[in-house]
């Protein structure tokens, strides 16, 4: 996501390279850039030129201190309005009611209820207790999959597959919920078109039975100015409280999440990252902006990694470590941390300057499948004992996971530096005097 306006930011903002100052002219011809920029990623033309009117202004309006070129000025003004456009501050769910009720509206095919099977994993991550309700009773196998989700993150589901009423399954489900003490009761329902006034007619029923207290509005992100437009009619009949905008990890150009909360006044409140469960993100504006600049998002790939690993488990490791018995069973179980917390080039995305140079490498969802393939086809004695895996063990691993024995040793020389380096990090003393050791970066300018 964003690729292709970042690239288009980073011209813009050549311009004022190597100017010394802010002047109404290099604005205007940064302006101009910025917004055709915009306009190519499917921002909403008013909300484009209103945008950048307003960076305008305010870059003008400030004096460039010496020690901050006027490129690096406009970047910050960007990020501040990037940040305000997109809505300012972070918008939580309202959960303080108990049950807490939540619609689920959208069009066909964005993705509704996926994200319903995502909102329950992550508010069960967080110590509620959700129901899910199957309130989509004409596409196929629509309230099969909603059960398969609720399986797969240990949530219940509410099914009535003899009625084919959504107003009255949506009131017996939050009867069930209450009666079963669910303190969050996720009502999924079908995907409707906004020109079809006989659906939209029942979802405004469904709202007017249940009184939800969250309606959010699921939109698919690819479809850009499009997603724009349908969230303004649905918002006309609906009044949600929030957007969530999925596919965020496909080929979109932006222009939704840029638009969307100018246009019908109403906060994005998730993202959907990927197909995992886990693949839901809170959307914070100042992160997304930070990102959109290609200035990354530490924080949230901090937090990703604080929801997958577990402080006894990692405490654990640390003996290990020191021990010197860090094993590939250790290694495996880190493997399936990591690809729990999403995309690969999402995540490298988020180290400031990395997603600049990783722009044009693909890295496959599966990067990890040779590594893993190798471990597994190791016996559980080798995978204890990593020095132990002589030739023959390594011929024999590399017939069983169908890669090159060439493979199979440099996975094993690798683990081995890698099992070095962290002993040595893991003693406070022996890391600090191998600091000190480290040779010294030059002084001057760079």
């Amino acid at each position: 996501m964003f690729e292709n306006l970042q690239d288009k930011l980073d011209r813009a903002f050549k311009v004022l390279k190597g100017q010394g100052s802010i002047t109404e002219i290099n604005v205007a011809e940064t302006m101009k850039e910025i917004r055709k920029a915009l306009l190519d990623a499917d921002v909403n033309y008013k909300t484009a030129k209103t945008f950048t009117d307003e960076v305008k202004q305010k870059a003008l309006g400030q004096n460039v201190l010496t020690s901050i070129s006027p490129g690096q000025l406009l970047t910050k003004v960007m990020n501040d309005e990037l940040t305000s456009l997109m809505g300012g501050e972070v918008t939580e769910l309202d959960l303080k009611n108990n049950p807490t009720i939540i619609l689920i509206a959208g069009l066909n095919g964005a993705g509704k209820t996926t994200f319903t099977g995502k909102l329950a994993n992550f508010l069960k991550a967080k110590g509620k207790k959700p129901l899910l309700v199957a309130g989509d009773v004409y596409r196929p196998a629509a309230i099969d999959q909603l059960e398969v989700l609720g399986g797969q993150v240990g949530v219940p589901v509410y099914v009535n597959r003899d009625s084919k009423d959504p107003v009255g399954i949506a009131v017996e489900g939050i009867a069930e919920g209450k009666k079963q003490n669910n303190n969050v009761i996720i009502i999924d329902t079908a995907g409707r078109l906004a020109v079809d006034e006989q659906m939209m007619d029942e979802i405004a029923a469904v709202k007017a039975n249940t009184k939800p207290h969250e309606i959010l509005f699921v939109v698919d992100a690819m479809t850009g100015q499009d997603a724009v437009n349908t969230a303004k009619a649905f918002n006309d009949r609906l009044d949600f409280t929030g957007v969530v905008l999925t596919k965020l990890d496909g080929d979109t150009r932006g222009g939704a999440a840029l638009s969307i909360k100018s246009v019908v006044n109403k906060p994005i409140k998730f993202i959907g990252t990927g197909e995992k469960m886990e693949a839901l993100d809170v959307f914070y504006p100042d992160r997304m902006a930070s990102r959109i600049l290609g200035m990354g998002d530490v924080v949230s790939l901090v937090e990703r990694a604080q929801q997958q690993f577990d402080e006894k488990e990692a405490a654990e490791l640390q003996k290990k470590i020191r021990k010197n018995k860090f094993d590939f069973n250790d290694f495996y179980n880190q493997i399936q941390q990591i690809k729990k917390m999403g995309n690969m080039k999402d995540l490298m995305g988020m180290i400031p300057g990395v997603g600049k140079m990783m722009k044009n490498i693909e890295i496959e969802d599966d990067a990890f499948k040779g590594i893993e393939a190798i471990i597994q086809s190791m016996t559980p004695f080798e995978k204890e004992n990593p020095d132990s895996i002589q030739q023959s063990r390594r011929l024999r691993i590399a017939k069983g996971s169908g890669r090159p024995v060439e493979e199979v040793t440099k996975l094993i020389k690798q683990f081995e530096d890698m099992r070095k380096v962290m002993k040595q990090f893991s003693n406070p003393a022996a890391a600090a005097k191998m600091m000190r050791n480290m040779p010294k970066m030059p002084q001057g300018r760079m």
